[in-house]
């Protein structure tokens, strides 16, 4: 269905863009500090049906009509974007309910919270559109049908993302566990609200 030729280029391409730092890798990084590796699993799931919905997308060419139309999609990333500074705001202020408390604290956030900030910020990510685009039309070949090459990238895609998100949920699991051992909860919450805040204005201005 692919040449392995193609393949043994695609993979170390994608995941060295996938494992750069961005918005989704930060966010991935934010709520393993806040919330723990497990629960952020569920963030993660909402993140990689974004991706996959997006990838999906602009090899259909609906990538295209998305920048024909640009005020729709100008409106829904400034709204994630708010929605993420809010969440960051709350942690910077060791408030809301991500904010990391004293030992015992069960956190609240709800699964449905957590699929959803995941899902918005793949899908908002105007640079992921981009990348997609210019990425994935050199590794389709027009001699072989479509949809099973298009599945056989996406699935490749998929696992490696979701290699790249527990390796940055489980650094900030790491940080959390060290800054929790020095008692400076309120020094996390600051420090992941910072970088949350950071994620709602890339998405928004990106």
């Amino acid at each position: 269905m692919i040449n392995l030729s193609l393949l043994a280029v695609f993979i170390p391409t994608f995941f060295f863009v996938s494992a750069t730092p961005g918005m989704c890798m930060t966010l991935s990084m934010t709520l393993g500090m806040t919330i723990g590796l497990k629960r952020t699993l569920w963030m993660m799931a909402g993140e990689l049906v974004g991706v996959g919905l997006v990838a999906f997308l602009s090899v259909i060419g609906v990538a295209a009509l998305m920048l024909q139309y640009p005020e729709l999609f100008e409106l829904f990333k400034y709204l994630g974007g708010a929605y993420l500074g809010y969440l960051g705001i709350q942690l910077w202020r060791s408030r809301g309910k991500m904010a990391l408390g004293q030992p015992g604290d069960a956190p609240v956030t709800s699964r449905r919270e957590l699929v959803l900030q995941g899902f918005i910020t793949a899908v908002a990510n105007p640079k992921g559109w981009a990348f997609f685009v210019a990425l994935l039309p050199p590794f389709i070949s027009d001699q072989h049908p479509l949809m099973p090459q298009v599945t056989v990238l996406l699935a490749l895609i998929l696992v490696i993302e979701f290699i790249c998100l527990l390796l940055y949920a489980s650094g900030g699991r790491t940080l959390r566990r060290f800054l929790s051992g020095s008692h400076n909860v309120r020094l996390m919450n600051r420090l992941a609200g910072t970088l949350m805040m950071g994620v709602g204005v890339w998405l928004a201005l990106g």
